[in-house]
């Protein structure tokens, strides 16, 4: 397993592809699973190696192998937008493609308004339009988590997720205090700051994230990508996602 250093943690990663590409690109996961989840056990890793790109993924803080805090004050976005910048400078990449899913999504625009600079292609997958949306109850994921039981549970899907965090053997108090970490606001009008290509996916049936093109217009000359027939967890093995970054990144997406 390979670590790197971010604020004083020790987080696990994955390289793959080929190390001497010209293009790199980092994938963020989501809320609750790791990088073996949500990227590799989807044929990510094996689609960037084909591509002819150098591949990293790592298990953000709270998740996987990396370190587990349970402050919710290690958990800040702006923290974990910094943890992909620290392992672009472990590895000795300048610049970079970033895709991210759901929380990953969030953490790479976050990313995006820190140090533009750094990212070359932007890719957020699992948002939409919901995400000016007024919250979720307060504090409820983090009583998912650490709820001793899922059956007490009501809302389908905060039980949905404790279900996954459970299957995936995660941390439930370290899921608990990253769910009340502290977030950089993303509003339309902070987000039309972001200077990079961008790429928003999501499903047709994913209640979680909304119609994508809602938060491709407020990024300018973003585009947006509807994947038919998925909902908030289908979409990030669906090949039309690969298919629609790769052509994203290959300027054929119009």
């Amino acid at each position: 397993m390979a670590q790197f250093t971010s604020d004083g943690l020790s987080l696990a990663y994955d390289e793959f592809g080929l190390r001497d590409a010209k293009k790199a690109i980092v994938l963020v996961h989501g809320f609750s699973a790791n990088r073996y989840e949500n990227w590799k056990r989807m044929g990510w890793y094996d689609a960037i190696a084909s591509k002819g790109l150098r591949g990293f993924a790592l298990d953000n803080r709270g998740h996987g192998e990396s370190a587990k805090p349970h402050d919710p004050a290690s958990y800040g976005r702006e923290a974990m937008a910094g943890d992909l910048f620290a392992l672009m400078d472990h590895a000795g990449v300048e610049r970079a493609h970033l895709v991210g899913f759901s929380m990953g999504s969030h953490i790479a625009l976050t990313a995006a308004l820190l140090d533009g600079g750094r990212i070359d292609h932007l890719v957020v997958a699992g948002v939409g339009a919901r995400m000016f949306d007024p919250p979720r109850e307060e504090g409820a994921m983090a009583a998912a988590m650490e709820a001793e039981s899922p059956d007490s549970i009501a809302d389908p899907m905060l039980k949905s997720f404790r279900h996954f965090a459970d299957e995936q053997k995660e941390d439930r108090l370290a899921l608990a205090a990253c769910s009340r970490g502290a977030r950089t606001p993303l509003t339309p009008d902070s987000l039309a700051a972001i200077r990079r290509p961008t790429l928003v996916v999501a499903g047709a049936r994913d209640q979680l994230a909304g119609p994508p093109q809602g938060l491709a217009d407020t990024i300018p000359g973003a585009k947006a990508v509807t994947l038919p027939g998925c909902d908030h967890f289908s979409c990030i093995g669906h090949p039309l996602f690969k298919a629609s970054v790769f052509d994203f990144f290959d300027g054929w997406l119009e």
